[in-house]
């Protein structure tokens, strides 16, 4: 994708901006198709997760390119998730996953949340009993013996907090490459930037543009009038001003639309450029977290009294 991608503390390279493949209806044929078109646009990295249901149709998509000469595996990049109720062998998940996508490794493997579930937990949405108690140190060994393995080429974490990047960096023998939370101008992610740029550990935002049109999510990026507004004056979409001032912070993007023209769109915020007006703009918005993880967590049924109680802090 044009040159552009960002070196982690691995060695590896990743695409500033990554496909994401998770959508409420789950078609398969749908989603290849729109991996298909992607890969046409000039998408190069993929995001998915076994809770998304999605790695059967994102390898079939990329395989299937590969096969026919489109691409090369080392041309694109793949993530995916170890889900909760995998904690205990990250391993045995990780080669479910590849089976899944028909490859021989994948690119980024994350661990998705920083909650473990009972191994027959399989819901999005866990119930009480399907908690269990985190042994992180054991999680991320299991990690680092993926990595060990050849199963992946980094491995990294998702929806950690400052507090849980500290502790995770206290016994890790190979610190994370990337940790992917939710960012976009309305939650800024100050101090996990922070702490995380402190640390080598790339910061990956998903739901850029907060998650419009979701259930979880909410239209107020891209219709906030002072992202509309630099929006005019550049000639470009409240979406891809949000996007372009996730990238001129650094961290990279994963986007989400099967729709061709919100896919071009995105893509075009690699055009754009912000000046320093508008980010001191965007600095001053006042920020509204819109959190995605609540899904995650049902404050009735979950030990948790909501997803706050996971970030420990503000994250």
């Amino acid at each position: 994708m044009r040159s552009n991608n960002i070196r982690l503390n691995c060695g590896i390279t990743i695409p500033i901006l990554g496909f994401g493949t998770y959508s409420y209806e789950n078609d398969r044929q749908t989603t290849e198709q729109a991996i298909q078109t992607a890969l046409q646009m000039g998408y190069r990295h993929f995001d998915t997760a076994k809770i998304y249901g999605s790695e059967e149709a994102v390898g079939n998509a990329l395989g299937e390119a590969i096969e026919s000469g489109v691409i090369g595996r080392e041309d694109i990049f793949v993530t995916s998730k170890l889900w909760g109720s995998d904690h205990h062998d990250p391993v045995s998940a990780l080669k479910q996953t590849l089976m899944k996508l028909g490859m021989e490794y994948v690119d980024m493997y994350l661990v998705h949340w920083p909650v473990k579930l009972k191994p027959w937990a399989c819901s999005a949405v866990p119930d009480e009993q399907d908690f269990d108690e985190l042994d992180l140190e054991g999680t991320w060994a299991g990690m680092e013996r993926c990595l060990e393995m050849g199963l992946c080429r980094a491995i990294g974490v998702s929806n950690f907090s400052s507090t849980k990047i500290q502790q995770l960096l206290q016994f890790a023998s190979v610190p994370p490459a990337v940790n992917q939370v939710e960012m976009h101008p309305m939650w800024r992610q100050r101090k996990l930037r922070q702490i995380c740029g402190e640390n080598r550990i790339h910061v990956s935002a998903y739901s850029p543009l907060g998650a419009p049109g979701s259930f979880w999510g909410s239209p107020d990026v891209v219709n906030n009038p002072i992202i509309k507004s630099i929006a005019i004056k550049h000639r470009a979409t409240p979406a891809q001003v949000a996007l372009r001032w996730g990238l001129s912070k650094g961290t990279s993007a994963i986007v989400k639309s099967f729709n061709y023209e919100r896919m071009k769109e995105n893509m075009g915020a690699l055009d754009l450029r912000l000046d320093d007006n508008d980010m001191l703009a965007i600095e001053r918005m006042v920020e509204r977290k819109i959190m995605r993880g609540d899904f995650l967590v049902n404050q009735t049924t979950s030990p948790y009294k909501s997803i706050q109680d996971l970030w420990d802090d503000e994250i």
